[in-house]
């Protein structure tokens, strides 16, 4: 059995372009020095050198993958900042040079993780063959020799919990949720019937009410606002609210 390829890094990559020829590692050095034109690099030829790679390994290398795919979308953004127009780029956030700070920020930010999820992988490998309790031992088993343990509970304590999960849950109690106990056509009949007398406030409307039909008497009252039959004014924010005609705020309003 042959023994298992050691994991791709960028580093192994060679690439052969038309502005560079070595290592992927460095030709990104040189790209953040600004010793090498972005524009003149094909990202293409780069991801076609890579699959290529993997090709001729017959494995995928998750991590050095998932890096892969971290700098190349970092130099595709950085690239395509370059290629606008000198009009569009003043508007952007960011200049080629805070855009490479900032790819060069992502790659330390994605070395931290690889470096922590190494840490994870390294600690669950530790614990692999342990299973913790939820709870702590009993206080008489844990100084208690094996041929002496006992256990905890009875089988039939097993049975009963098996048994509660079966069993239906309570009603749930709506009692305490307010019944509408009158209707938008009742209060509606109620509003045409003050609005007959006269102007009228929406206090003497919802006078001794709950607070369900005051909450219905102000939908009834924006109905019939809609339909041009009443209006309202308030002299000031919180006042009070007076409901007259359409024809009575005309009369106002010439009066004025």
């Amino acid at each position: 059995m042959s023994a298992p390829s050691p994991p791709l890094r960028l580093v192994d990559l060679e690439l052969d372009l038309d502005v560079f020829a070595g290592p992927f590692d460095l030709l990104l050095t040189l790209i953040l020095r600004e010793e090498i034109d972005l524009l003149e690099v094909d990202l293409a030829d780069i991801v076609i050198s890579y699959i290529d790679h993997l090709e001729s390994r017959g494995e995928l290398d998750l991590e050095a993958a998932t890096e892969f795919l971290v700098l190349i979308a970092s130099l595709l953004e950085l690239k395509s900042r370059l290629m606008l127009p000198g009009e569009e780029l003043e508007e952007l956030e960011l200049d080629p040079g805070e855009a490479a700070a900032e790819l060069l920020e992502r790659l330390l930010a994605a070395h931290r993780y690889r470096e922590a999820a190494q840490h994870l992988r390294e600690r669950l490998a530790e614990q692999a063959g342990y299973r913790f309790r939820s709870v702590p031992l009993p206080a008489f088993l844990r100084r208690a020799a094996l041929p002496a343990a006992r256990a905890v509970y009875a089988p039939e304590r097993l049975a009963e919990a098996l048994g509660e999960l079966l069993t239906f849950p309570p009603a749930v109690d709506v009692g305490h949720i307010p019944v509408s106990k009158v209707t938008v056509a009742e209060r509606l009949t109620h509003l045409r019937a003050l609005l007959r007398r006269g102007a009228f406030s929406f206090d003497e409307a919802v006078a001794r009410a709950d607070r369900v039909t005051v909450a219905v008497t102000l939908f009834a009252l924006l109905e019939l606002y809609k339909q041009g039959e009443l209006s309202w004014t308030q002299e000031e924010p919180f006042g009070h609210i007076q409901v007259h005609s359409p024809a009575a705020e005309s009369r106002l309003e010439r009066a004025g």
